[in-house]
């Protein structure tokens, strides 16, 4: 049986953890882990593998549902559940969306950085993000294909946070 496996690890930060310090301490985290059950867990009758790793500093950071249109909406992203091929969405709609590359047997990997305005305590402040996105589209399961694997292309989107980012 097939299984598309979708990894996804988030760095979270608010402003006081800009330093080169803090920078430098995310840069050294991992980009890829081998699939452990749990956290890791089957979505889609057993069709999908979800696996979250890093920060979710508000609770339930993780979003997904299945579109009328055979394909899975997960974070920022749509994956076809027929071709198995990945579009990036962006994360508002003045970005046109960029279909990407299939998944089947290949694994991808793709960084963007975001930032939230977070009410809490009274109080609102910025919520920076960081995001990883591994994807691959196996005919069986393999737990370690993160680690004993190459990703085929690496993707890094340049949004408005590294703009704000160079500017400070």
């Amino acid at each position: 049986m097939s299984v598309l496996i979708l990894q996804i690890i988030i760095k979270q930060w608010d402003k006081s953890q800009r330093t080169d310090a803090h920078v430098q301490l995310r840069a050294n985290k991992a980009d890829h882990f081998p699939l452990n059950f749990p956290p890791a867990f089957y979505a889609l009758n057993q069709q999908c593998v979800i696996d979250q790793h890093g920060d979710d500093i508000q609770g339930n950071r993780l979003k997904y549902s299945l579109a009328a249109n055979d394909s899975l909406l997960f974070d920022r992203f749509q994956i076809s559940l027929v071709n198995n091929s990945l579009t990036y969405l962006g994360a508002n709609s003045t970005i046109s969306p960029q279909e990407l590359e299939n998944l089947d047997n290949q694994w991808l990997q793709y960084n963007y950085n975001w930032r939230y305005s977070i009410f809490e305590s009274d109080r609102y402040y910025w919520l920076y993000e960081e995001v990883t996105l591994n994807a691959i589209h196996l005919k069986q399961l393999d737990e370690l294909i993160f680690l004993n694997t190459k990703p085929a292309i690496i993707y890094n989107d340049i949004s408005e946070l590294d703009a704000i980012r160079k500017q400070t």
